[in-house]
């Protein structure tokens, strides 16, 4: 069966230079935000084009301690997407904010229309978490002129995506992302000194000098392991990984020719990082695709309708029916930048003879 993602392949790649990272950790004597974490994250912010960068635990707590140093807490309202990684919404959840579920375009991305037909009328609205879902960026004007005509303060999951447009970015470092580690991780991009302090502060159980804690913080800090690994064994690699999920999805958007299976379209003038390349069946015909291509779905059940919200206030003021819709009909095509050639042309020949 062909993997959604194929980690022994990749560390066939990456063992030689995973080995040395180690090696210079092991031997440096300084294992917590040490000098790895402190050159990755310098390297972190130069590709993405920000001035900071922080290493964080976790995707997950890179999102809820942006908003934290954005000062979201209790009460306080959040737009945000109906389908994504839990995690987004669990982070806004986590500082005691409500979110505000607003439903998708077909390709899944939050719809900033609707974003802008809501905003218009809820001025209690100041936190904003848009999601760059499956590797499609949203448009970035538009995100800009709503954070901008509406004051909000915004937080951009890019775990997905390579590329963020405003002020503040959650990046996740989980080993499926198109820059993964081996382990858990994330950091947090930021274009403002201040923000930075209070971030560096957050992570680190609130301490703003040694033994001097300042605010109630956290346990999150990326270990000097995983960032060596991202700055000396991913981090060379992450173009030639981006290029291939690209070859990929080209191959597949010219090779797949059947009606019953939609295909993506990013946005137009996107570059897309192809995190994922997610198709849509018919509801009742998802399983038996599935079945049929040895595939898994990404998520399945969308955000406001999981368990656990049952027990927090959110709201979803324009019902998010599109969304439920496509968390339905979604199927994921294997698109990690280790598959062969001859794999590509199986799964194509596999979705055409559905």
């Amino acid at each position: 069966m062909i993997q959604a993602n194929d980690f022994r392949r990749r560390w066939e790649d990456l063992r030689e230079d995973a080995l040395a990272a180690f090696e210079t950790v092991g031997a440096s004597g300084s294992y917590v935000l040490g000098e790895e974490v402190r050159a990755f994250e310098h390297a972190l912010a130069a590709l993405w084009g920000f001035p900071h960068a922080a290493g964080v635990a976790s995707g997950l707590d890179a999102i809820e301690i942006s908003l934290r140093a954005l000062g979201c807490g209790p009460g306080d309202r959040v737009l945000t997407a109906p389908i994504s990684a839990f995690a987004t919404t669990l982070a806004i959840v986590k500082t005691g904010a409500v979110p505000v579920f607003v439903d998708t375009d077909d390709q899944g991305l939050i719809d900033l229309e609707r974003c802008q037909e809501l905003l218009k009328k809820r001025s209690d609205i100041r936190f904003f978490v848009p999601v760059h879902l499956y590797g499609f960026a949203l448009d970035p004007d538009e995100l800009l002129r709503l954070r901008d005509e509406h004051a909000l303060l915004m937080v951009e999951d890019c775990a997905q995506s390579s590329s963020a447009a405003g002020d503040l970015a959650a990046i996740s470092f989980y080993p499926t992302k198109n820059l993964g580690a081996m382990g858990d991780g994330g950091a947090i991009l930021m274009q403002d000194a201040a923000l930075e302090a209070r971030v560096q502060a957050l992570r680190d159980y609130g301490q703003t000098a040694k033994y001097r804690h300042d605010v109630i913080g956290y346990n999150s800090r990326l270990d000097e392991l995983q960032a060596a690994l991202l700055r000396r064994a991913c981090l060379p690699r992450l173009e030639r990984w981006l290029s291939r999920r690209r070859e990929i999805a080209a191959a597949y958007l010219e090779g797949i020719q059947n009606p019953a299976v939609r295909l993506p379209a990013p946005p137009a003038g996107s570059a897309p990082s192809w995190h994922l390349f997610p198709v849509w069946v018919e509801p009742e015909r998802r399983d038996a695709f599935t079945r049929h291509l040895g595939l898994g779905t990404h998520y399945p059940i969308a955000i406001p309708d999981q368990k656990a919200l049952h027990s927090v206030r959110f709201e979803a003021p324009d019902g998010c029916e599109n969304a439920r819709r496509l968390c339905a009909s979604e199927a994921s095509l294997p698109i990690h930048p280790y598959l062969y050639d001859s794999e590509v042309a199986e799964v194509i020949a596999a979705v055409n003879s559905f």
